[in-house]
C-alpha cells in the first residue's frame, strides 16, 4: 500500500482520540507527517522529537512510541522518570549516560532505561536518530525530572 494510502487510513482510524481510549482500533501514523516538537526548551537541551503514537493525539492506550533528532553533539540532559524507557538507535552514533555509566548508542543497537534511572544523551559528530518508547497511555502523562547540575 502506498504511503498516502496508509496515511488516509491512519486519518480515517484515528480522527479523534476518546477521553480513555478504552477502545482503540489500529491505524498507521507515517513520521513525515508528524510534526516536530522540542527543541526550543534549554532545559531539555537540543533534542527534536516526533509523536507517533500516544493517547493524547492518537486514538491508543498502553504505548508511547516517537522518533528523537539530534543535531551532530546535540544533548538530551540527564534526567529521570517513572516508567521505563526503551532506545532503538536507527542513524548516527552517540552516549546514553546510564546511571552514571556511558552506553553507545548505533544503529540496531536497543537500550533499556529501568524506572527512574537517571539518563541523557549526547550525540556523536553526525548526530543521531532513535526511536523511543514507554508502556504508557500518552506521552504527556510522563513527568521528566531534570538533574540538578546541568
Amino acid at each position: 500500500m502506498p504511503m498516502s494510502q496508509l496515511n488516509d487510513y491512519a486519518v480515517e482510524q484515528a480522527s479523534a482520540p476518546t477521553a480513555a481510549n478504552d477502545n482503540p482500533a489500529g491505524f498507521v501514523a507515517v513520521l513525515d507527517d508528524q510534526p516536530i516538537e522540542g527543541g526550543f526548551d534549554p532545559v531539555f537541551g537540543d533534542v527534536t522529537w516526533q509523536t507517533l503514537i500516544s493517547g493524547d493525539k492518537t486514538h491508543s492506550n498502553g504505548v508511547v512510541l516517537g522518533v528523537a533528532n539530534f543535531p551532530a553533539h546535540g544533548v538530551l540532559h540527564l534526567h529521570r522518570h517513572t516508567p521505563p524507557e526503551f532506545y532503538f538507535g536507527l542513524t548516527g552514533s552517540g552516549t546514553v549516560m546510564l546511571d552514571g555509566q556511558p552506553v553507545s548508542i548505533v544503529p540496531g543497537s536497543a537500550i533499556f532505561i529501568p524506572a527512574n534511572a537517571e539518563h541523557g544523551v549526547t550525540a556523536g559528530p553526525t548526530g543521531l536518530t532513535f526511536a523511543y518508547g514507554f508502556g504508557e497511555d500518552a506521552f504527556s502523562e510522563i513527568e521528566y525530572r531534570f538533574s540538578a547540575s546541568q
